[in-house]
This record gives structure tokens, C-alpha cells and sequence, in this order.
């Protein structure tokens, strides 16, 4: 018997979420059928089979702004992929539904289903409650308390919870009363895909030290924490020799490239906006030294960033601040400013610029480290053990009043 998946992805497109990519042909590939649905973005169709994954894609709304902001985004995404959802249940059926947060408001359209007999899977992301108390200047209690409730009635809802590293499992263990044999450790691993290439010589300026940052721009992705330290490198350090690639967009793009102008970085940073798969390892192959800029606060400090892994598996060496799941991630593969330290993030860059052999050391650091532990092909084999577990599992009551204690 083939079992059904259905992935419910709010926040992102089909196939450009990375993790969800390499769960979902995973999954096909070990023998199930796998829907996901989600967003359209751009010119991408309703409607496609990606690699074996059936994808339905619904309008998406206006990237949400301000609380009013992200309550419509949710509510009108909820109600599209319920809506999508009925769709494929008619059609092609489904026996699991697997949440990918943000938001967790999406456990609506699983407590439907758990209700019909259908088994859940919570693929927690996203620490939603502590994301809102970084995005927002002053954050409102009742907005933080509803987003604690809908993360842990999701987490009581779920068969099975899987979370991307160790501070995530024990924080739904403490917060969310999630038993420990319900929860699986999926790191965000890169695929095989991610190897290095040959240098492109047309990104390359050969009188700099090429930088490079890869991912989301958003406003807790630490970007002004790096442009104001590519300032203090070039003003406070004198050092001219260095070029930026910023490889990404997202809510914080344009306050950051004002920034950047604003700071006289123009001829030292290159905004390249969206790239294709194939040309982010293209732009990382041509690169000396990679950032991860992400700064110190209650949910950065808990969450592991995906673009460690694909620096380190491209063989580039890292410099980030000092955080708890950074350095498990990288180890020996990166250098680690003070948090939040400016100053020190620019000179470790610049001890790197200085010294090859170092940058040498740590990039064969990072392709062990991938290679041993952290790669999709071994993250791949405990979503397959989760997914062994939960169809041993006979269908859980659904939870209590309990819930919101």
C-alpha cells in the first residue's frame, strides 16, 4: 500500500523552500506519494509534478506588514490551503498531513482532517513566538500568548513532531509537554546537489576578497549587522580590497541596500536579488569568504540557519557570531564574533582575508563536518525513520483543554 502525504507550506514557494524540496523527494522516492501545497510566486504554474511531487500552488497575498499585516496573510492562507486541500482529498486522497510552520495557525486545516481519521505531522521550522518579539518593537502580550497557544496546540495535535536541531526538541519537550520518543531531529542538511564548481572569473574582481552571503533578507537575518560591519572594515579597518555578493530577497531588502548606499558601500556590494539553484553554487564556488550575520536574541540563539551547511559543503570558510546552534553547525569551519559585535565580526573577515592557509583549514573542516554528519543524505534516513514511526502509531485522541495551560 502506497501511503499519502499531504505537505502544507505557507510561507514559501514549491520548489524553493530547500528543506521542503528535500523532504518531499524523500519521501517519493522511498515509495510514497507526496502533494504539497502553496503559494504562487511569479510565473509558476497552478498546477505541476516537480520531481515526482504533485504541487498545487494558490495565489499568494501580499507579503504581510505590521501585526494587521500578517493576520490577513495567515487568515487568507489557512483558508486557500483548506480550500486546496478539499480539492486533493477528492482527488488523489491523502493519509498523513505534514505542517511546515510558519504560521501554526495551519493546525485549523490538520485538526479537520485528524478529525476524519487522518495522522499529523508537525514540522516545526519556526519558533513563531519568539520571531514576533524580534520583528516587533513592542510587542503585544495577547498576540505572544495566541502564538504560544497555536504552537503547542499544534505540537499536541501532531503524531509526530520533527524539529531541525536539539534546542528546538528540548524547548517542545519543556514549553510544549511533547514526549521525547514523538520528536525527530531533521537538520537542514544540503543535498548532493551542493558540491563545488569551478570558479566563474566573471564574478570575480581580481584585486578583492570576494564575500558572500546566501538566503533570506528578512529583518532578523542580521543584514544591517553586516553592512554596518563592511563599513567599519572599510572605514575603521582601511581595508578597500574586499566586494560583497548579497545573494537573496525578502522583507528587509530595501532598508538594507538604503543602508548599504547610505554607508558609501556601492562599489562594494552587489545586490543580485533571487538567483536560480544553480547559480547560488556558481556565486559560492566564485567566493572566498561566507557570512552568516545573524545576531544574538531569543530566536536566533535556538535556530540553525541552512546556509552554514551549504558553505560548508561548497568548502567556504565562515565568519558569524558566536551562537549556540551556529557553532554545533560549523565548528571548526567558522570564526565566531562577539554577538552582536559589529566590530569584531569586520575583523574577523579581515583576519581571513589575511591569511589563505587559515581559510584553507577551515574549508576542509566544513566538507568533513558535512560529510560525516550533517549532509541530506543522512538527514534524509531519520525523516524516514519519523515517518516508520507514525504509521506504527493508531490515530491520537485530540487534545484537551489542557492545551492551553
Amino acid at each position: 500500500m502506497t501511503h499519502r502525504i499531504l505537505m502544507l507550506l505557507e510561507n514559501n514557494a514549491y520548489p524553493t523552500d530547500p528543506r521542503v524540496r528535500n523532504e518531499a523527494e524523500t519521501l517519493v522516492n522511498a515509495g510514497y506519494e507526496v502533494t504539497v501545497i502553496c503559494p504562487k510566486k511569479g510565473n509558476m504554474d497552478s498546477y505541476e509534478q516537480y520531481a515526482g511531487v504533485h504541487v498545487h500552488r494558490f495565489p499568494a497575498p501580499p507579503d504581510g506588514q505590521g501585526a494587521i499585516g500578517y493576520m490577513w496573510e495567515f487568515a487568507y492562507s489557512t483558508l486557500a490551503i483548506f480550500v486546496t486541500s478539499i480539492s486533493v482529498f477528492f482527488k488523489r486522497g491523502f493519509d498523513v498531513v505534514h505542517l511546515h510552520n510558519p504560521p501554526d495557525v495551519l493546525v485549523v486545516v490538520a485538526l479537520f482532517y485528524k478529525l476524519m481519521g487522518k495522522r499529523v505531522v508537525f514540522d516545526h521550522h519556526d519558533l513563531a513566538p519568539e520571531m514576533y518579539q524580534v520583528l516587533f518593537k513592542r510587542p503585544k502580550k495577547i498576540v505572544h500568548r495566541l502564538l504560544l497557544f497555536f504552537e503547542k496546540l499544534t505540537c499536541r495535535t501532531a503524531n509526530h513532531v520533527i524539529v531541525t536541531n536539539a534546542s528546538y526538541k528540548q524547548l517542545d519537550i519543556d514549553r510544549n509537554g511533547v514526549s521525547a520518543q514523538n520528536i525527530t531531529i531533521v537538520r537542514n542538511g544540503p543535498n548532493a546537489k551542493f558540491k563545488p564548481l569551478e570558479p566563474d572569473l566573471s564574478l570575480i574582481r581580481p584585486d578583492r576578497i570576494t564575500l558572500c552571503y546566501v538566503g533570506e533578507m528578512g529583518h532578523h537575518d542580521g543584514l544591517d549587522y553586516l553592512i554596518r560591519s563592511l563599513a567599519l572594515l572599510k572605514d575603521e579597518l582601511n581595508r578597500t580590497d574586499f566586494y560583497c555578493l548579497l545573494i537573496g530577497s525578502g522583507s528587509a531588502w530595501e532598508e538594507v541596500h538604503k543602508l548599504a548606499l547610505d554607508l558609501g558601500l556601492d562599489d562594494y556590494v552587489d545586490f543580485t536579488g533571487q538567483v536560480l539553484f544553480d547559480d547560488v553554487t556558481r556565486y559560492l564556488s566564485s567566493s572566498d569568504i561566507c557570512v552568516a550575520p545573524e545576531p544574538a536574541n531569543e530566536y536566533n540563539n535556538r535556530s540553525t540557519v541552512i546556509k552554514m551547511m551549504e558553505y560548508m559543503a561548497i568548502g567556504k570558510p565562515v565568519v558569524s557570531f558566536d551562537l549556540p546552534e551556529h557553532r554545533f553547525s560549523a565548528q571548526e569551519a567558522s570564526l565566531y564574533a562577539e554577538p552582536n559585535n559589529e566590530l569584531d565580526f569586520a575583523r574577523k573577515i579581515e583576519y581571513l582575508m589575511d591569511n589563505s592557509a587559515v581559510r584553507d583549514e577551515m574549508s576542509r573542516a566544513g566538507i568533513a563536518r558535512i560529510q560525516s554528519d550533517l549532509s541530506w543524505s543522512r538527514q534524509a534516513m531519520k525523516l524516514l525513520s519519523a515517518y516508520e514511526d507514525v504509521f506504527q502509531y493508531t490515530t491520537q485522541s485530540l487534545p484537551t483543554e489542557d492545551v492551553i495551560k
